[in-house]
């Protein structure tokens, strides 16, 4: 008997993050699966995928692609469209672009968020009213690119969304249902640490791309006014260098870490600090994996992930005075460790792993 083939499709594998883990977490899930993606960097995501078949489009070829995907806008829709992925049931990592793709059996969209790029366009490039190549191409393009993006949303068999406020934007844009499935928290306390960062134990902590709609900046204004504080930012993305221009000595930015330097960091800091808008708060529970509080932004995948007042706090706004108040009312409180790691298991690989299987399960059923 010939066993149903499944393959995994994803937007791009060009850097190291929540969406990425999320992949290889399917993949464990589905061992034998192809990856599907537009564009693949070896250097810039996590090496694991090294070692699994990875199908890349044409313009995998075009390497400033690789380091920039937006300057692609134009022509990623077409790209997407000319993917072909021929398997019995595919499961759809996507943020906006892998739901395009050309696929020959059913599907199971795990939706991340409805495209950033079209209905949240100034958190994708900035200032989406600035004259600059992603923001003028992106106005040009938007109603033929959502036309494009209703349309690949619509003939999925299967929709999930990875949060609470993700499922409500998933009905709001393309009015399907789609029941919310948590990602895994991947990063635990289990494996190797390495000592990253110029600072010794006791620091707060950031892990977060950095881009616009991350809030870092307000994180580097808050700790200039902690002098007694040290911040360590995780993370890397076009605002680096202006954030590097505006650090305080008592705040410290390193890039692509091990996952050994970043457990060290998870391990040695005093709380984790998350004032951005996430999709689904991923970090809260990595940092609870060590026994860390968390002080987050009370919007977002936030609101599924930190359980106040046992694992964490939230700010009200993403303004360095709302984080400097949240700093000094964590500091105030004895937190228990027990607590915060019990919180984070319910966010396991191995639920994760049931749920999605019995997903495609019920999809290959369907196809018989």
């Amino acid at each position: 008997m010939t066993r149903p083939r499944v393959a995994i499709a994803h937007d791009y594998l060009t850097q190291r993050g929540g969406a990425e883990r999320v992949v290889l977490a399917l993949h464990r899930a589905f061992p034998e699966a192809t990856v599907h993606t537009l564009l693949y960097d070896a250097e810039e995501t996590f090496p694991e995928f090294r070692d699994i078949p990875v199908v890349t489009s044409p313009l995998n070829h075009v390497s400033v692609l690789r380091r920039h995907h937006r300057l692609g806008l134009p022509v990623l829709a077409a790209a997407a469209g000319r993917m072909v992925v021929d398997a019995d049931v595919t499961v759809v990592s996507t943020s906006g672009w892998a739901h395009g793709f050309d696929f020959r059996g059913r599907t199971v969209v795990y939706c991340h968020n409805p495209a950033r790029w079209l209905y949240q366009a100034e958190e994708y490039v900035g200032d989406a009213r600035a004259l600059t190549v992603p923001a003028l191409g992106l106005r040009a393009l938007s109603p033929a690119l959502r036309r494009w993006d209703r349309k690949a949303a619509a003939r999925h068999d299967r929709y999930l969304a990875n949060s609470t406020v993700v499922r409500d934007r998933i009905e709001a844009t393309y009015g399907r249902e789609a029941p919310v499935l948590f990602p895994p928290a991947t990063v635990t306390g289990a494996g190797p640490q390495a000592p990253v960062g110029p600072f010794p134990p006791g620091f707060h902590l950031l892990v977060s791309r950095l881009l616009p709609y991350k809030n870092v900046d307000k994180a580097v204004a808050a700790f200039a006014g902690l002098p007694d504080e040290r911040l360590l930012i995780i993370g890397q993305g076009p605002d680096e260098q202006r954030l590097r221009a505006a650090m305080p000595a008592n705040v410290a930015l390193v890039g692509g870490v091990s996952d050994a330097e970043l457990r060290w960091a998870y391990a040695s800091c005093t709380a984790l600090l998350a004032p951005s808008i996430e999709d689904f708060g991923l970090t809260p529970l990595e940092a609870g994996a060590f026994g860390k509080p968390t002080l987050a932004l009370r919007r977002g995948g936030y609101l599924d992930t930190v359980a106040e007042g046992i694992t964490g706090l939230f700010l009200e706004r993403p303004e360095a005075a709302d984080i400097v108040d949240a700093v000094h009312r964590e500091r105030a409180i004895e937190w228990d460790p027990e607590a915060i790691e019990k919180h984070a298991q319910q966010f396991g690989e191995e639920q994760f792993r049931d749920a999605i299987v019995a997903e495609v399960d019920a999809q290959l059923a369907s196809a018989t």
